[in-house]
This record gives structure tokens, sequence and C-alpha cells, in this order.
């Protein structure tokens, strides 16, 4: 499976769609937010750039994008009126894969364009150039150094495939029953998912480099896990819970078993050891910050906190899901619904604790 030529986040506005399934995210990147605003802060008073470059990696099709650009402007000119300095252009690159809805984001644009005008005399009103960048972010997306500000949230768990090392030379699972790393998966497979992970994380950071200004920023919210043991009640946790779903899939008859045994995810939740390591061995940039952090519950419309997961998990995988078993060969509705309430009958027995990472890196 070709991931940058399937894999997309559900578009449009729909009840299924990312864009209103993604509150999870947006609250992640709120409560970093104040991290984000003080290395924006600290990058314009070291470099003080007439246009400022930033590229947003792995934007999606929902609303979470365009209001951080809308945070960061506010924190620039703030300090540009403090220090008397005239306000920088600002060249906003929104990067995804090339089956990203962009769509989605170009038709938000007139009112996003509107909200910075309103309260603003039409002299102070910053410009900003906005342009969608599609492409894989392991790889080079910019020239050199045109950007001093790079921001990824919740895209570099994905990996740029699904590793070639999970099957033998026949092509068959060596990891069947689990779509990613389980207590049932033998040790070659935590392995094949490392060494991608590690590949695929190391070229991010060597493309970045070439592309970032020297002293340039990167602030990347991550999935990961802790210590060692790739198996937890955490991230990997939640992969266990879609595979148990789709093994009752394969009970009712709705599947088959041999489709089943060949999906995997293309994912990754590192710990924090692997992450500085990465960053070390690499030797672009230095780590200013690595924070650990959990997401509160939140339950929408009197829903369960299990049926919220499973629709955000929906929105993630359903583009996956569709190419792999085929969109009349896999009914997403009963899916998710087992889904849903799988999560609510484990966190009725104990807590499920997902957690994240966020990372300040600067480039040196």
């Amino acid at each position: 499976m070709d991931v940058e030529k399937v894999f997309h986040m559900t578009g449009g506005v729909g009840k299924t769609s990312y864009a209103e399934n993604s509150s999870l995210q947006k609250k992640a990147s709120d409560m970093v937010k104040h991290l984000t605003m003080e290395t924006i802060q600290e990058l314009h008073h070291a470099l003080t750039p007439k246009s400022l470059g930033i590229a947003d990696l792995g934007c999606s099709s929902g609303p979470n994008s365009l209001s951080l650009i809308k945070d960061i402007v506010e924190v620039v000119e703030g300090i540009s009126h403090k220090i008397f300095q005239p306000l920088p252009e600002f060249l906003v690159y929104l990067n995804d894969l090339p089956t990203n809805d962009f769509n989605s984001v170009f038709k938000s644009l007139p009112d996003f364009y509107r909200n910075i005008k309103k309260d603003r005399n039409e002299e102070v009103t910053p410009s900003i150039f906005i342009a969608g960048y599609p492409g894989s972010f392991y790889g080079r997306l910019f020239p050199n150094n045109c950007l001093h500000f790079i921001y990824s949230s919740y895209s570099l768990h994905w990996l740029s495939k699904v590793p070639q090392a999970l099957y033998d030379e026949h092509g068959k699972s060596k990891n069947k029953g689990n779509v990613y790393i389980s207590g049932s998966s033998p040790p070659s497979v935590s392995e094949a998912y490392w060494n991608q992970f590690q590949e695929d994380f190391s070229l991010f950071l060597k493309s970045r480099s070439e592309e970032l200004v020297t002293g340039g920023r990167m602030v990347l919210i991550i999935l990961g896990r802790i210590g060692q043991d790739h198996v937890d009640r955490g991230n990997s946790f939640f992969w266990e819970i879609l595979s148990r779903s789709l093994a009752i899939s394969v009970s009712q008859g709705e599947i088959d078993k041999e489709k089943v045994d060949s999906y995997h995810v293309h994912f990754y939740a590192p710990s924090t050891n692997e992450i500085e390591d990465e960053v070390k061995r690499e030797g672009s940039f230095q780590v200013e910050k690595l924070e650990m952090f959990e997401i509160e519950r939140e339950v929408k419309n009197g829903g369960s906190y299990g049926s919220a997961v499973a629709m955000t998990v929906r929105a993630i995988q359903e583009s996956m899901l569709c190419n792999h078993f085929g969109d009349d060969g896999i009914d997403l509705d009963t899916l998710f619904n087992n889904y849903g309430k799988i999560v609510d009958e484990e966190m009725a027995k104990e807590e499920i604790k997902p957690i994240t990472f966020v990372l300040v890196l600067k480039k040196l």
C-alpha cells in the first residue's frame, strides 16, 4: 500500500469528518500553546526577520491549522509593537499528503482574513500569504533556508509506510491478528516498527535542517509511550481495541480473516529516550524542551467517551481501512460502534492513558 497516495484524514465537514472529530488534537495544541508562543517570541527576538517563514506539517483539513496561524500573528504583533519594529510579512506553508482535503482549508480562508482585519486599521493589518504544499515531509519540501518556524501536531507518529519487515518472504504477516505491536507480537515486530521510525525521523530532521535558517525552531507534538515496553495501556491499547473490533467483524462474517491478518497501521509511539537519541545522532538540532502530558477525557453532546474516541480513530483510519478492505468490504458504522463499546467497557475496568510529547528543537 502506498501510504502517500492513500492516507488522509476524512475530509469535508460531515459527521465522520476529521474537522468534526479533531477536538482532542485541538485540546493538545491548546495545552502546549504557551510553549509554542514562547518559542515564537524567542525566535523573533533572536532573528527579527522581515519575512517570517512558517510551515505547518501535517495540517490536515480541520480548523486547527488556521487557529494556530492567528495565534502566531497576534504574538508577533505584540512583540513588534513593544520594540517599535515594523511587523514582518507572514509566509505560511500548509503541508500534508496530496490526498488531504486542502479545499476545506482554502474555503475557510476568506473568513480567516476577515477576522484578521477585524478591529485593526488597514495600515496595521498584517500581510499574511498562505499556500498549500502537498507532499510527504519524509524528504525535502521547501528551498534552503526559507523557514524560521516549523510546527507539526499529531503527525510524526505516522510512519512513511507500513514496515516491510512485518511480512515474511511469502508476503504473509508475522503479526497476524494484530494491527500494531501487542503482547502476542514476536520481537521482530517491535524491531521493524522501531527501525522504520528511526529511518523516517532521521530523514525528517535532515530535511528540515536544510530548510530552516540557523537558529530556527520546531515545535513537534507527537504521541509516545513511557519507558521501553511497547505494550501499555496508552496509545498501543487503542490499536489493540481496533484489532479486537476487526476480530468481531470476522466472527460475524463481515470481513475475511486473511484480510485482517494483513492489515497493519503505519504508526509508532516513541519513548523520550528514542526521540532524544535520534536528535543527537542526526546532529542538526538541539533539544530545548521535551515534555510529556496527558489529555483529559472529553465527551461531546452527552455521548460516551468510547464513542468520541471511536469517531476520532475512524476519521484517522477510514481512508486506509477502505483502501485495504474495499469501500463495500467493511461496515465502518458497525466496526466503530463495537470499538466505542469496547473502549467504554475497558475504561470501566481501568483508565486508558495515552501519552503525548511536545518537543522544541533549535537548528544549530
